[in-house]
């Protein structure tokens, strides 16, 4: 917010020496409050200019420092106050580009688990989380939170895991299991003993992990940075050059004033919001300019597995059927059974049949299965033991029995984004050079799912500790490295990540808040169009600064001859900003597309528009 109000500083003063020049003929006045706010400014920047150098970075201040006092030294205080207008609107609208839409983790610590019951006597009573203490008893309710770590010591429920370990099957959980906070109790109650206190707890741990990897941002030099050395040394040397020659140092002021790095200032940052909002039309909310500088050059995209490479949802996978019934039969009658259950499990099954048959004589046996008569005939469905089965599958899986015997099995896997692959393929071709999945679930399941979308490395069970550990292990050629997730066990990683995007229309809004950028749209292949997108504006970004730097050095040679007085170059440095804006702005529709093959694309219209099995990429 300070160069907005060295903007409108910038702004009143010159507004009020406009008046007290030609409406009151004060210009004694006028040049007086031009030079002190041209002071008051320069040491400004002066300070911030020291702050960066102490950070070693190396800006664009130090030019921008003696084009003011050089123009206000010589009496050039029209020109002055030009060059601190532009200096100072370019400062906003960098500011405005960079500008970070995160609020510091309010949304997670408002999902915090606050509330516990815990038992005092043969009772229950509800408290502050922040009040249990180890070896307390609680009781954790139907389709609760857990709300600290702890042990298992009555009942059995299934426990939903998925936003902490990226594992899609909900856990059973018995006598002596662990539980973590954060995670949701299924369809029956469980009494825990406490062994952790909220504040070492699994969720409290990850909001510490998300806010230490946001204080160690990585290092990054933004292209404008990159080119404010050469350009400075340029400027120098022809300013010097010129007041050696001519003896008069107004000419050392002329050539620093078209020499003013607004092409730097303004292009770069004007490229970016562009960009930015090129990727808002597409549904992806990016939420600084410096992170599409950062995708631009992303050689490694790690990748979250439940929710992002696959569907988080689980659905049929295989029928497998007994004589004499049929698969089809099999499942019909399965998922009529099942189909007052609010298990996770049963609302999978009856998702996959399109009718379902009428019941009655329905029990349900927690943690175990359901029984019902369906058309006839008794059915279960649940447990390999509850329904009589000898062998078992090695996936998730309900096994079946139909009037007292064994009838067959339905497994059931999370299924994989159908854009996955060629997602994969297009980020390889955007000259990706590694692609990796760090996954909580099993490494057999991890292992399957990477080979089949084009995953080049797998690093599987990882909690979020664990996620970042990972990350922290790649080298600096690997770099910069994007992290891609859904679920609050990746907003540690996202938030380590160079940059981080979050799958946001189904995940977890901690993620999404702690990431760098959001798809809002649940597609996958919108990874792939934003690494476009940033690379597009980048190049345009580039080509806007470096046209910019090259008029304004053929000016820095035209002034060291004295043939452009200060003020003249001071409107000379608004036409070369309006040439690099212009350019700057052509990152609003880009040079590439992202398009399905079947897609027309009218002329000069642009798309990010991706279906699963065609992606290309269209110059």
């Amino acid at each position: 917010m300070r160069n907005y109000r060295r903007l409108w500083s910038v702004l009143v003063a010159s507004t009020v020496a406009l008046i007290l020049a030609f409406g009151l003929s004060r210009p004694m006045l006028a040049q007086w409050l031009i030079t002190i706010t041209g002071v008051l400014i320069a040491l400004l920047m002066l300070w911030d200019m020291i702050q960066t150098l102490k950070e070693g970075q190396f800006g664009i201040d130090l030019l921008a420092i003696t084009a003011v006092a050089a123009t206000l030294a010589v009496g050039e205080y029209w020109a002055a106050m030009i060059v601190l207008l532009m200096l100072t609107g370019g400062d906003a609208l960098e500011d405005y580009a960079a500008h970070k839409a995160k609020r510091e983790l309010k949304t997670l610590l408002d999902q915090t688990p606050t509330k516990a019951h815990r038992k005092i006597k043969n009772e229950f009573e509800d408290v502050s989380v922040d009040e249990v203490k180890i070896n307390d008893v609680l009781v954790v309710k139907p389709s609760e939170q857990v709300p600290v770590d702890g042990q298992v010591l009555s009942g059995v429920s299934l426990v939903n895991e998925a936003s902490l370990t990226g594992e899609s099957t909900p856990i059973e959980k018995h006598a002596g299991a662990e539980l973590m906070s954060g995670t949701i109790n299924g369809d029956a109650a469980l009494t825990m003993l406490v062994t952790k206190v909220a504040a070492d707890s699994q969720y409290q741990g990850i909001v510490h992990l998300v806010r230490e990897s946001e204080a160690r941002p990585a290092r990054f030099v933004r292209m404008a940075d990159r080119y404010a050395v050469p350009f400075t040394v340029v400027a120098y040397v022809i300013a010097g050059l010129a007041w050696w020659w001519s003896g008069d140092p107004v000419r050392f002021a002329q050539v620093l004033v078209v020499a003013s790095p607004c092409p730097l200032i303004l292009a770069a940052p004007i490229a970016l919001v562009s960009g930015m909002s090129r990727t808002s039309r597409h549904g992806i909310i990016v939420k600084s300019g410096t992170t599409l500088e950062k995708l631009a050059k992303a050689k490694t995209f790690a990748f979250d597995k439940t929710g992002t490479i696959t569907s988080g949802c689980l659905s049929v996978k295989q029928v497998e059927a007994c004589a004499p019934w049929t698969a089809e039969q099999v499942l019909q009658l399965a998922a009529s059974a099942e189909q007052q259950s609010t298990h996770i499990l049963a609302r999978s099954l009856t998702a996959a049949v399109t009718t379902l048959l009428p019941v009655k004589d329905v029990s349900e046996v927690t943690a175990f299965g359901v029984s019902a008569v369906v058309d006839g005939h008794r059915v279960k469905a649940g447990k390999a033991a509850f329904a009589g089965a000898s062998t078992k599958v090695d996936s998730t899986a309900i096994y079946v029995n139909i009037d007292g015997k064994y009838a067959g099995v339905i497994s059931l896997a999370d299924h994989i984004r159908p854009e996955a692959s060629t997602t994969m393929s297009m980020l390889h071709r955007l000259g990706a050079q590694r692609l990796m999945m760090i996954s909580g679930d099993q490494q057999a399941i991890a292992n399957q799912i990477a080979g089949q979308v084009g995953i080049d490395h797998v690093d599987a069970e990882k909690l979020p500790a664990e996620k970042i550990a990972v990350l922290a292990k790649l080298t600096p050629a690997q770099r910069p490295v994007v992290m891609i997730g859904d679920g609050v066990n990746d907003a540690p990683s996202l938030a380590m990540a160079d940059v981080g995007i979050a799958m946001g229309a189904h995940g977890a809004t901690a993620a999404s808040e702690s990431a760098d950028a959001v798809v809002l749209k649940d597609d996958l292949s919108k990874v792939a169009a934003v690494t476009l997108i940033a690379q597009d504006t980048m190049v345009i970004a580039r080509q806007a600064v470096l046209i910019g730097i090259a008029i304004c050095t053929g000016l820095m040679v035209i002034a060291s001859f004295g043939l452009i007085p200060a003020i003249l170059g001071a409107l000379c440095q608004e036409i070369v900003d309006t040439v690099t804006i212009l350019y700057a702005l052509r990152a609003r529709t880009g040079r590439r597309v992202v398009q399905a093959s079947d897609t027309n694309v009218k002329s000069g219209e642009t798309v990010a528009k991706s279906e699963p099995s065609s992606l290309n990429v269209v110059e």
